[in-house]
């Protein structure tokens, strides 16, 4: 037999039951309120924390100070130059021809030598001008005898005049045919016209020579010319008889110094430039004609400037700077060094300093060495390291 067991009856209605069931999922609700919100704060607080220790961090391990090479800027009186480029001419210089035509019987010289003015060079056929001039000095020979009878007589009353003239007449023909031979003769025996050098030999013995060719170049080497342009901005600052430094590729390291000569009175029209000529010693001969030739023309003295070693200037598009080194003490009375990029105004630069016009004044100290690796307010040390000398010899540009 089955026994049914009913619930006990509360004696409450049901409605009363299920109005408990809200306030547990608000209390759910704020439990889960604030667990999130701990965890939202305690992930604002960390970050927090972490940020402001990172920062201490690195505000308390500062990189050390990088090293560098100090220069202190000078007032000094630098060389006012003139830098242009030309070439070298000779003062003296020509293709030996001849002047008439003739067959080379005798070469009386040698390719490369050193002659004097009025040297035998090549001799030219002329055996029939020597019988031509054997006969003009016969027929002279008997002028000058009838000349001299006619005179005779004459000044006894026993002969005219007239026989005098004619016989002066055909003593003084007689004179300029053998004055002519004797020039076509010398015409035909080529010499040197001035102390030089011989170039390459051009000719042979027999071969017939026309009026104009040319037999050997002639060079004198004493003295050279260096021709050179200026602009027209330039050219009223030079003068005749100012020095004039140049160089030559064959000889690198070498200066040769001369004086300006010439100046073109006109400027040219196309390129505005003037042309300028210097005289250029040359008593070792080694200085060629046509030498590509860097001039340096020496200006009159400018008033000191500021100068600094021209490693110290950096030069970029946006202007030239140099690192200008400052002391700062801190609270605790150390001093320490830093740099500032201070921008200058550079001017000209000559054997390995650099003329600074503004920005810089004399007792500045700036950064010689170690610039690419510093910027605007970067800790600096003194290295004990000297700043690198100039070179004895300046790199060619």
């Amino acid at each position: 037999m089955n026994i049914v067991t009913e619930p006990k009856l509360s004696g409450k209605p049901i409605g009363e039951a299920q109005r408990k069931r809200p306030i547990r999922m608000v209390r759910w609700f704020i439990i889960v309120g604030l667990v999130l919100a701990l965890l939202v704060g305690g992930l604002v607080w960390f970050n927090y924390f972490r940020g402001k220790m990172i920062a201490q961090f690195f505000a308390n391990n500062k990189p050390p100070p990088t090293s560098v090479s100090i220069a202190t800027a000078a007032s000094e009186v630098i060389p006012n130059l003139l830098t242009a480029v030309g070439d070298l001419a000779a003062v003296h210089q020509v293709n030996v021809t001849s002047d008439v035509n003739g067959r080379i019987t005798d070469i009386m010289f040698t390719a490369g030598a050193s002659v004097k003015s009025g040297t035998p060079l090549v001799q030219l056929f002329d055996a029939p001008d020597q019988g031509d001039l054997a006969n003009f000095k016969a027929q002279a020979t008997v002028a000058q005898l009838s000349l001299d009878r006619a005179k005779q007589l004459a000044s006894r009353q026993f002969g005219p005049q007239a026989t005098v003239d004619t016989a002066q007449a055909a003593f003084d023909q007689a004179n300029a045919g053998i004055a002519k031979t004797e020039a076509i003769i010398s015409q035909k025996l080529v010499r040197a016209p001035f102390d030089g050098e011989l170039g390459v030999r051009k000719v042979e013995v027999g071969q017939y020579l026309t009026a104009g060719t040319q037999i050997v170049s002639l060079t004198d080497l004493s003295e050279l010319y260096a021709n050179f342009t200026v602009t027209e901005k330039d050219s009223a600052q030079l003068k005749v008889g100012q020095t004039v430094r140049i160089a030559v590729d064959a000889y690198p390291g070498r200066s040769f110094e001369g004086k300006i000569t010439t100046i073109e009175p006109q400027i040219a029209t196309d390129t505005r430039n003037i042309r300028v000529q210097a005289t250029i010693a040359n008593p070792d001969r080694i200085l060629k004609p046509g030498m590509f030739a860097t001039t340096t023309v020496v200006l009159p003295e400018k008033p000191a400037v500021v100068t600094v070693p021209e490693t110290s200037v950096d030069y970029t598009l946006y202007g030239d700077s140099v690192y200008l080194l400052t002391e700062k003490k801190a609270e605790d009375g150390k001093t320490s060094l830093t740099v500032v990029r201070t921008f200058v105004k550079a001017g000209n630069r000559i054997n390995g300093r650099a003329e600074i016009l503004t920005g810089l004044k004399p007792g500045d100290r700036v950064v010689a060495v170690g610039q690419l690796k510093l910027q605007s307010g970067s800790a600096v040390a003194i290295s004990t390291d000297p700043v690198p000398p100039i070179p004895a010899t300046p790199p060619r540009y």
